[in-house]
């Protein structure tokens, strides 16, 4: 799963590279294939089955957009905060990930918000090395968000992944109510989950669009999502769609092609 992990980072740092103002995110949704692509990877999004299958290999949703956006001929322009998500199979396991950042300029308040969710993403992986369940971590990541201000969003959940995407068990952004097990597990060596932190500015209220799957944020302002694969071991918590960290890893993506990736 950790190589699976590795191409759907360098497939989402690719995207990063080549983000700007002027292109469409169709044609970001084709970077993503063309990374899939050149590892051999089957993109797990593109056919997903809804009222309609999702077209595409990844989800680009743009500003008030927060999950599951429909690449399409949507410019970005200056300031746009936009979330890339995408997953891929390589040698028959999974991973997931998603990122967000800002396209140009930065707006302070977006800023703020983009900054808030990916310490949330951080703070619930710190959180799982050390607590027994999920509750613990998602009420942590609840009253982390509540005190910056924003919301997070309940309706949507992460989920366990191996064989394929979406496993036992749902992983929710929020602890369960008393007495609802849906959402408790205890974080345990071999637990592989999706961790997806989706944060509102003002409301946790969303709307779906006619479009049957791009989920909008009620208020119309500004929203986040970030994502990582995220494995419970014996040594602890390892992060799957993490970047590069030792010399194997980072050699196989130069073999791969990926130098420019790596930095210096």
């Amino acid at each position: 799963m950790r190589r699976s992990g590795l191409v759907v980072w360098a497939a989402l740092r690719q995207v990063q590279a080549v983000a700007r103002p002027g292109l469409s995110t169709v044609q970001l949704d084709q970077t993503v294939r063309e990374v899939f692509d050149h590892f051999g990877a089957q993109g797990v999004f593109e056919g997903y089955p809804g009222r309609t299958p999702f077209p595409a290999v990844s989800c680009i949703s743009v500003n008030e957009e927060l999950v599951h956006g429909i690449p399409s001929s949507r410019v970005l322009q200056d300031g746009d905060l936009i979330t890339v998500d995408a997953g891929c199979r390589y040698q028959g396991w999974c991973a997931d990930a998603a990122v967000s950042f800002i396209v140009g300029t930065p707006r302070p308040a977006t800023q703020r918000l983009l900054q808030t969710a990916q310490q949330t993403l951080r703070l619930a992986i710190q959180a799982m090395s050390r607590a027994q369940r999920w509750s613990q971590v998602a009420r942590q990541m609840l009253q982390f968000v509540r005190q910056q201000g924003y919301w997070l969003v309940d309706q949507f959940v992460g989920h366990g992944i191996g064989r394929h995407l979406h496993e036992k068990p749902d992983v929710p952004n929020v602890p369960p109510k008393p007495g609802n097990p849906r959402g408790e597990f205890l974080l345990q060596p071999g637990l592989v989950i999706a961790v997806e932190p989706m944060l509102n500015t003002s409301t946790k209220e969303i709307r779906l669009r006619e479009d049957h799957w791009t989920v909008v944020a009620a208020d119309g302002l500004p929203c986040v999502h970030v994502e990582h694969t995220v494995a419970v071991t014996d040594q602890g918590v390892w992060v799957l769609t993490g970047p590069p960290s030792t010399e194997e890893e980072r050699r196989w993506l130069r073999q791969q092609g990926f130098s420019h990736l790596l930095g210096s």
